[in-house]
């Protein structure tokens, strides 16, 4: 009786990029030109916006734009390269071998593919700062959120019961660091996801779904504009231990001071805004593409994780409850408009 093999559940990196799959990316790229078809539609109300109030577009020491493209693309070259030497096996060590496995995955057209889809991704991202900056010359709704939260526990305020719950001293670093470790996971997260899934195609629904949920997030900021319950409610975080995420908060309301005081001013700008919570959204849309891509012990990981995100962002006022629910709605639906805009209902997706 022969016995059979075991068989390996394959994994995102096995699929070779002959794959019919493949075959189809090489015949169309619409899911491309969509995506800069929203991107060229967000730019137009942006510049809109800006001629409307009469402050140009800026990129503050280049930290909305420049300086965030460039480590985009340096971790995408070290992720690619990584994975090469990885791939490669035994003969990891042998440059020609590394550069072999690298065009096996890194044709022209996916350079092409990725790299301009980056670039779509960081103009939204520039727009949408821009946008969230010149939403303070709008009315705030703080206290109606503030109210909404305190109904939501019964007359408590969120903030205060985490305090009691957790301490206001060593949980305050833990959680400081979970919230300032945010935008390393999330960009890990989406250049991770176009350096190894090998079809582009799949790729494109999280830079898609990505791109949406700050655009959604800018229509959110817009809708209820806000500043949080750190500055609504500040006594109720007089308590905590101070750790870079208080020191951050006040040079934000100063920001917003200076702005508002010298719009013209070539250094004025804002950074806040509470509704809807980004870093639940993105944390969520993370959370979504891992079950998305099959990736099931790392969905896990990243379950635990928005649960510690969600908790700081109300532990430290930055957001109310209401707002880290709408952020996890947010996600939802920019994941449904990622795939739409890979995946069009008029035309059969592939399976």
């Amino acid at each position: 009786m022969t016995e059979t093999a075991p068989t390996r559940r394959p994994r995102l990196t096995d699929v070779p990029s002959s794959t019919p799959e493949a075959g189809r990316e090489r015949e169309s790229f619409g899911y491309a030109w969509r995506l800069w078809a929203i991107v060229v539609l967000f730019g137009a109300i942006v510049l809109a916006r800006s001629a409307a109030i009469g402050v140009p577009v800026r990129d503050p020491d280049g930290q909305m734009f420049q300086d965030r493209i460039l480590k985009a693309f340096g971790f995408l070259v070290a992720i690619a390269l990584a994975e090469a030497v990885l791939r490669s096996g035994r003969r990891w060590w042998r440059p020609v071998s590394v550069w072999r496995t690298l065009r096996e995955r890194w044709s022209s057209q996916r350079i092409v593919l990725v790299a301009t889809g980056l670039l779509a991704y960081h103009l939204v991202y520039l727009g949408y700062r821009n946008l969230k900056s010149w939403n303070a010359f709008n009315p705030l709704r703080d206290d109606d959120l503030l109210e909404l939260d305190k109904a939501l526990f019964l007359g408590h305020s969120p903030a205060v019961v985490l305090h009691s719950l957790f301490g206001e001293a060593g949980a305050a670093d833990f959680f400081a660091l979970v919230y300032r470790s945010f935008t390393y996971v999330i960009v890990l997260a989406l250049i991770g996801t176009l350096a190894l899934v090998p079809s582009v195609r799949k790729g494109y629904v999280f830079l898609c779904a990505a791109t949406y949920a700050w655009i959604l997030g800018t229509l959110s900021y817009y809708l209820l504009p806000s500043l949080g319950p750190y500055a609504t409610a500040p006594w109720e975080f007089d308590g905590l231990r101070v750790t870079k995420i208080t020191e951050t908060q006040a040079e934000y309301l100063t920001e917003r001071a200076h702005f508002l005081a010298n719009p013209a001013a070539p250094d004025a700008f804002v950074s806040l805004g509470a509704f809807a919570s980004l870093h639940v959204g993105f944390s969520t849309l993370v959370f979504l593409m891992t079950r998305y891509y099959g990736l099931k012990r790392v969905s896990r990981v990243m379950g635990i994780y928005l649960v510690l995100v969600v908790i700081s962002t109300v532990y430290f006022g930055w957001h109310y409850v209401s707002d880290d629910i709408a952020g996890a709605l947010l996600a939802a639906s920019a994941l449904a408009l990622g795939h739409w805009t890979v995946h069009p209902r008029w035309r059969r997706a592939p399976s």
